[in-house]
């Protein structure tokens, strides 16, 4: 690792992966992330991603994510990634994206709250496929540089712009200098009891920005996931895909007895669990697809059936239990349509910003779009500021404070809690604090 790039991108999920492959071969390039290059939130994802089929589906589409989000979202921002979006397929599959297909054609599915069938996937485990062929074509490129386990500590900045970034590498502190920075840190899930990220995902970008005064939105917007695999054990939570209730899966309560629309937004279908759950004195309800063809439903869900089968459920002829968990962070750092923050030269993608696309609640399989979308946006705009980046300042940069990474973890961490309960008391109290299940 050197001292010094020309861009230094925080973060190896989809968004950060993307936006690297479209800065050019000139630019010098870091690219960190706090544990193994590929645990990200993306890899995780199972659903799938949207893409706007045709032209007739542009409102409809537009239309789902507003409602989706309580008309929060800014329409802006929604409709220029949704023009985006087959681009960004198109992308993918020249990265060797293998969407699943019948007789050579794409398979579209449908999940909660959308209108029609526009969603693309590869079995369920589709953020695995995107992000494992991004970060193979990521390797190949010989301007970047991959180190993983090394955390975020800082960044250095003046009263105008970012100069670079503080990390803890080798249990060693580092200086680092770049004229651009980009977040792509992820969402908060570790500072969570029960979530389905990865337990180092504990929104560090987003509580650098608040230390340092770089403006942040929508904080307290934060997704409870209906349906996660019930486990008493540590960890994070296995997340049963939306796509399971898209197919037809039924939502019971120990009776056995439906009690919502199960393809109603995230939500209202975790809060009306939270209810149910309250009105029986238990911790999870079950998820059924005792009704649907055991066949297909193994052969369209295989990691989710692998993931019962460990726990001792068939996902086809059994009850289920499921229980919500947090899964996704709408709120971030505040970012323009070109992942722009309100410091010069800091730019944030993917689950740590927040573009506005989604509003107070995110429609299924929009995350993955999103975050390939602006990070292809936030790379076209460090080129237009940089002129391909062929000069960078040599100016010395100091940063003299000492830090110690798990006092700083705790106190990010704090400070994350502190602004959620500031935005939204209620929403801490139910979901947040220690004695709540989710966290």
């Amino acid at each position: 690792m050197k001292k010094q790039y020309d861009v230094i991108i925080v973060g190896t999920g989809v968004a950060g992966l993307f936006c690297a492959l479209h800065l050019p071969e000139t630019c010098n390039i870091l690219m960190i992330t706090k544990d193994a290059l590929d645990q990200s939130n993306s890899y995780l994802a199972q659903g799938g991603i949207c893409v706007l089929k045709d032209q007739d589906d542009f409102k409809s589409y537009v239309a789902d994510t507003m409602r989706a989000g309580r008309f929060e979202n800014d329409k802006i921002a929604v409709a220029t990634m949704i023009q985006s979006s087959r681009e960004v397929i198109n992308e993918l599959i020249h990265y060797h994206v293998d969407f699943d297909k019948v007789d050579g054609k794409l398979v579209y599915t449908k999940e909660a709250a959308h209108s029609t069938n526009r969603i693309l996937h590869h079995k369920d485990i589709t953020g695995r496929e995107i992000t494992s062929k991004l970060l193979a074509a990521v390797k190949e490129k010989t301007n970047v540089e991959l180190v993983p386990y090394c955390t975020l500590l800082d960044i250095i900045k003046d009263s105008k712009k970012v100069k670079g970034v503080v990390v803890n590498c080798e249990d060693a502190q580092k200086t680092i200098k770049a004229p651009y920075v980009v977040l792509a840190t992820g969402g908060i899930g570790g500072l969570f009891i029960h979530s389905t990220n990865f337990r180092h995902i504990t929104g560090d970008g987003v509580a650098i920005a608040i230390k340092n005064d770089i403006t942040v939105k929508d904080i307290h917007y934060i997704q409870i996931h209906p349906t996660t695999l019930y486990s008493q054990k540590d960890g994070r939570r296995f997340l049963i895909s939306e796509a399971v209730r898209g197919e037809g899966a039924y939502l019971v309560n120990s009776k056995g007895e439906r009690f919502v629309d199960e393809l109603l937004p995230r939500d209202v279908v975790s809060g009306i669990i939270s209810n149910e759950m309250q009105k029986e004195g238990t911790d999870h309800v079950y998820l059924s697809l005792k009704h649907l063809d055991a066949d297909y439903i193994k052969a369209r869900f295989p990691n989710i059936s692998k993931a019962c089968e460990e726990e001792g459920y068939d996902l086809a002829r059994d009850l289920v239990p499921v229980t919500p968990a947090q899964h996704y962070f709408m709120g971030g750092i505040k970012v323009d349509l070109n992942g722009r923050t309100s410091l010069n030269n800091l730019f944030a993608v993917g689950e740590t910003s927040c573009t506005g696309v989604h509003g107070a609640n995110r429609l299924a399989s929009n995350s993955l779009l999103e975050g390939l979308v602006f990070a292809k946006r936030a790379a076209e705009e460090i080129i237009r500021q940089s002129k391909i980046m062929q000069v960078v300042s040599e100016e010395n940069i100091e940063y003299n404070e000492c830090l110690d990474v798990e006092l700083v973890e705790e106190k990010y961490k704090h400070l994350l809690l502190e602004t959620i309960k500031r935005e939204d008391e209620d929403f801490y109290v139910r979901w947040c604090h220690e004695k709540y299940k989710c966290g």
